[in-house]
C-alpha cells in the first residue's frame, strides 16, 4: 500500500464552496483547540489541507477569516424552528445564541473585540464584514409573530431587533462563564415580549 499523502499539493484540488467550507471549518476547529490568540493562518491552512495562498486570496487578515467562520456556524434565519408563538421562538433563538457564544464563536468575539479596540482600522474592517445575522434572525421571528397577529408590525423595527442579542453579548463579555438559561428566560419575558407588544412611534421633530 502506498504511503498516505499529506502534501496538499498532491491531493485532488478543491475549488469554490468545497474549499471555502473546508477552510472555515478548519478555522472553527483551530479556535476550539487553540483559542483566538494562538490561531494562525498557517495553522488553519495546514488543518484544512490547503495552501496559505488560497486563504490570503479570500481573506486579507485573521480577523476577516474568523468573522466569516463564525457566521458559517450560524443557521440561516429561515431554519429557526417555528413553535407557533413569539415567546417560544424567542427562547429558541436566544438559547441558540447563548450556546454559540459559549463555544468557539464566543472565543472569537472576545479576541476580535480585544484586537479591534486599540486600532480603528481593525474595527472598520470588522464592521465591513458584519452580516447582521442576529438582526436577520430576530426579524424572521418577529415577522412570523406579525403574520400570526400576535404583535403589531410597527413594533418589530430598527434597533429593537438588536436588543436581545445585545443583552446576551453584554453579559458574555463581562462574565467569564456560560450564559445561564435563567437570564435567557428573563430577557425574553421581561424585555422582548413586552417590547414587541408595544408599537414603535416615530420620534417627534
Amino acid at each position: 500500500m502506498s504511503a498516505e499523502i499529506t502534501d496538499h499539493r498532491k491531493r485532488p484540488r478543491r475549488r469554490g464552496d468545497a474549499l471555502v467550507n473546508a477552510i472555515l471549518e478548519a478555522t472553527i476547529e483551530e479556535l476550539a483547540e487553540h483559542g483566538y490568540a494562538a490561531l494562525t493562518m498557517e495553522g488553519v491552512a495546514e488543518r484544512a489541507k490547503a495552501s496559505k495562498a488560497s486563504l490570503y486570496r479570500r481573506w486579507t487578515s485573521r480577523s476577516t477569516l474568523v468573522m466569516d467562520a463564525v457566521y458559517h456556524l450560524l443557521p440561516h434565519p429561515s431554519d429557526i424552528p417555528d413553535t407557533g408563538e413569539l415567546r417560544g421562538d424567542l427562547l429558541i433563538l436566544l438559547r441558540q445564541a447563548a450556546r454559540t457564544l459559549s463555544g468557539p464563536a464566543g472565543e472569537a468575539l472576545r479576541g476580535l473585540l480585544g484586537e479591534a479596540l486599540p486600532y480603528p482600522e481593525h474595527a472598520a474592517e470588522i464592521r465591513s464584514r458584519s452580516q447582521g445575522m442576529g438582526r436577520q434572525m430576530m426579524a424572521e421571528v418577529t415577522r412570523r409573530a406579525v403574520a400570526r397577529g400576535e404583535i403589531p408590525a410597527e413594533a418589530a423595527v430598527g434597533a429593537r431587533l438588536d436588543v436581545g442579542q445585545a443583552l446576551l453579548r453584554n453579559h458574555f463579555l463581562f462574565h467569564h462563564e456560560p450564559i445561564p438559561d435563567g437570564l435567557v428566560v428573563e430577557i425574553v419575558d421581561t424585555v422582548l415580549v413586552p417590547l414587541f407588544h408595544t408599537p414603535s412611534h416615530e420620534p417627534r421633530c
